[in-house]
């Protein structure tokens, strides 16, 4: 096999800032690539196969830029910028004013990042608590979001265990009446978070993750009983959840554990006698150190232009939900 080596300068670059702490951003490159790296004074030599040697350059030609940026690089930020690097076409857009803290995930086609003011806060708050509840209309990106953080966790190795749940309140009483095994009944009101792990993982990475329960994706009422350790929990459409199913969540998380609760409040479909538990949680856990808050408004909605115009069409005729 034809091996070549390249030898890149690093000129006007904090040296410790690039290597990182005990050398934690080259152990990433070395980690994701055969190639033989080292560093010897200011010089970064490379040494493999010449595919190889050319994403490195371009990967360490990134990782220069952004210490002479920031002044700073982490070995998450060394990830990204592989990721970015290893999904793009040769001679494609180098990442330069690319902002690195924006991207969440390199998922198989693109790339998963926040945009605009709202949805950066959002991934902040995600970053700084350890429960985030995310609140607003459809079409915000509050459960696409809240997945793609999900699975970034895992790959980073923070969490070993992804559960999105959600509340199966519209089905009612009939779910025991419906046609097949418990998995066929309830796949139907899980389907927008499987719609969401399939645009982020590879086919049969994520069968493999939920055939061995590392990706368990459930209706809220199962639950119950569990505590969930070193694990990342969604809880989408949280609206529909009653008080004690809220609070029956919120108690199953266990150690080094982090949740996201989404919901949009004008979508309540519990009967009106009952109180929402998403509602009773944003009035009365605000101001507890490690939960944040964010709430996204009409003016967030990210899917296509007209989704806009409908709700706005819509509430001024009275009608609400059903978004």
């Amino acid at each position: 096999m034809e091996t070549i080596e390249k030898k890149i300068k690093l000129q006007g670059v904090d040296l410790l800032q690039f290597s990182g702490h005990n050398d934690a951003n080259l152990n990433v490159l070395e980690s994701r690539f055969e190639a033989i790296i080292t560093l010897r004074g200011d010089t970064i030599s490379i040494k493999g196969e010449p595919a190889e040697v050319a994403s490195l350059e371009k990967i360490v030609g990134e990782m220069i830029y952004t210490v002479q940026r920031n002044n700073a690089i982490s070995p998450k930020d060394v990830e990204t910028i592989v990721d970015l690097v290893s999904g793009s076409r040769a001679g494609g857009p180098t990442l330069r004013g690319e902002k690195l803290d924006d991207v969440i995930l390199v998922a198989r086609n693109t790339v998963i990042r926040a945009r605009g003011e709202r949805q950066q806060e959002y991934y902040r708050l995600v970053r700084e608590n350890d429960i985030v509840f995310s609140i607003g209309p459809a079409g915000t990106g509050k459960t696409f979001l809240a997945v793609a953080m999900a699975v970034a966790a895992w790959r980073n190795r923070e969490v070993t265990k992804l559960v999105l749940a959600r509340p199966a309140v519209e089905a009612g009483e009939s779910l025991g009446y419906l046609p097949g095994d418990l998995k066929e009944k309830i796949d139907p009101y899980l389907r927008p978070l499987y719609d969401a792990l399939e645009e982020m993982m590879p086919a049969d990475k994520l069968k493999s993750m939920m055939e061995r329960g590392g990706i368990e994706v459930v209706p809220l009422a199962y639950m119950r009983g569990r505590t969930l350790n070193s694990a990342f929990v969604i809880l989408d459409e949280a609206q529909n959840a009653t008080a004690l199913q809220m609070k029956m969540f919120l108690t199953r998380i266990g150690a080094n554990s982090r949740a996201i609760i989404t919901g949009d409040l004008t979508q309540i479909d519990l009967p009106r006698t009952v109180e929402s538990g998403l509602k009773q949680a944003a009035s009365i856990l605000r101001g507890i150190d490690g939960i944040g808050f964010i709430e996204f408004e009409k003016a967030d909605v990210v899917r296509h232009r007209l989704v806009k115009e409908i709700i706005n069409a819509y509430e001024q005729h009275g009608i609400m939900g059903g978004l």
